[in-house]
């Protein structure tokens, strides 16, 4: 008989405290200004402008995952009693892929590889969501496993295909690139090791489990995205002098 990880039945639930709480407060208004920012700019975009719609919807559908989690919704119980917020992976499967679509385009890679990137990403995403509803431990780490497979094929996409690429549009852009993938690439290998410590070992509280992810949400699309709106010198040649003075 395969182990399991929880009792039939829970009798109390090991749920969100106030920091957790603040926590997705803070993160929810800096998605949102973030929005509104990106929106506002859109218009006196040119070349650029395609860059400020994957940022819009990066930090919209952000937006949308931390108002649910605000309002009590999109979670449930999961084994060991524990709170789980699906619907940061709801999140993520859409946000994830929209963030290498931003590298893809800023390095000029081939849509086939960037296809072949996002199509990977969606799957690690779904493995680590099937990893935290598992209730057998073996298949729970089966998934686990296959999840950090996937991602390291992501990663080696931006380290050497979107690299290459990137390498082919000039100094300005390799080194445009380099920054936002090192930044990607670190937060796209800190959200599994903060699930080991939470929804896989329990080590983490809940709270804190949603304070680091929200932290890493915050570097991985409002930095990331305002990286890339800073260095429109290097990705937009026929914009405005003006538009290319943003910050």
């Amino acid at each position: 008989m395969a182990e399991s990880l929880a009792p039939t039945a829970c009798t109390t639930i090991e749920e969100v405290g106030s920091t957790g709480v603040g926590a997705l407060t803070i993160t929810f208004l800096i998605l949102a200004v973030s929005t509104v920012i990106f929106i506002s700019r859109v218009a006196q975009a040119n070349s650029t402008k395609k860059y400020y719609f994957v940022s819009i919807f990066i930090c919209t559908f952000a937006v949308m995952a931390y108002f649910a989690m605000l309002s009590g919704q999109g979670w449930t119980a999961i084994a060991g009693c524990r709170q789980f917020f699906y619907a940061r992976f709801a999140d993520y499967v859409i946000t994830m892929p929209l963030i290498i679509l931003q590298l893809g385009l800023v390095a000029g890679a081939d849509s086939g590889q960037i296809a072949a990137t996002i199509g990977a990403d969606i799957l690690s995403v779904t493995s680590l969501y099937m990893a935290s509803v598992s209730v057998v431990t073996t298949v729970k780490w089966f998934w686990f496993v296959l999840a950090a497979l996937l991602l390291v094929t992501v990663i080696a996409s931006f380290a050497r295909g979107f690299k290459e690429s990137a390498n082919l549009r000039g100094p300005d852009v390799a080194s445009l690139y380099g920054q936002l993938a090192a930044l990607a690439m670190i937060c796209f290998v800190f959200y599994p090791m903060v699930w080991l410590f939470s929804e896989g070992f329990a080590s983490f509280s809940v709270s804190f489990e949603i304070t680091m992810y929200a932290i890493l949400d915050v570097i991985n699309k409002v930095v990331l995205c305002f990286m890339v709106m800073s260095a429109q010198d290097a990705i937009g040649g026929d914009d405005s002098a003006g538009n290319r003075e943003y910050v």
